[in-house]
């Protein structure tokens, strides 16, 4: 459990561990990510292309079975 919260970094939100986005961290992380990927990009632009370097940007609210959540919330509607 320990590994999965503090050490795995979980593509869904964008290569940071939950930790780091529970604690707000990510958003640093992420701006630093971003700045070397372009340093990078204009140190070699031939390596890169006309390709856009990785998205950096936080994202928002993230649930584990948006799918899940979606038949959940249809059924309650349906109730309704």
């Amino acid at each position: 459990m320990h590994w999965y919260n503090h050490d795995h970094k979980h593509s869904k939100i964008r290569f940071v561990t939950p930790q780091q986005r529970h604690s707000g961290q990510d958003a640093q992380i992420l701006q630093q990510r971003k700045a070397v990927l372009e340093q990078a990009k204009l140190a070699k632009p031939s390596r890169w292309g006309s390709r856009p370097t990785r998205n950096c940007e936080s994202i928002g609210a993230v649930c584990l079975n948006p799918e899940r959540d979606d038949q959940i919330i249809s059924a309650d509607k349906q109730a309704a």
